[in-house]
Order: C-alpha cells, then sequence, then structure tokens
C-alpha cells in the first residue's frame, strides 16, 4: 500500500524519482526501493 501511494503521490506531483529522493535527502536508488517495497526505512 505505501508504494502505491508513493507512486500514485509522485505521478499527481508530476515528480521524477530523483526529484524527490533530492528533496528528502536519500539516493533514487534508495527511494526505488521504497516504491518497490523491498524497503521500509
Amino acid at each position: 500500500m505505501l508504494q502505491e501511494n508513493l507512486i500514485m503521490l509522485r505521478s499527481i506531483a508530476g515528480k521524477t524519482q530523483e526529484d524527490i529522493a533530492e528533496v528528502i535527502g536519500i539516493s533514487r536508488q534508495a527511494y526505488a526501493k521504497w516504491e518497490r517495497g523491498v524497503s521500509h526505512s
């Protein structure tokens, strides 16, 4: 459920994974894992 919400909200905002990762201070790879549901930290 978290991953679907992340994808939906990012899509609505028109942002890339890189954009979101930069804003919250993590790598794009780490953010991509969140979207895939691999990591919840």
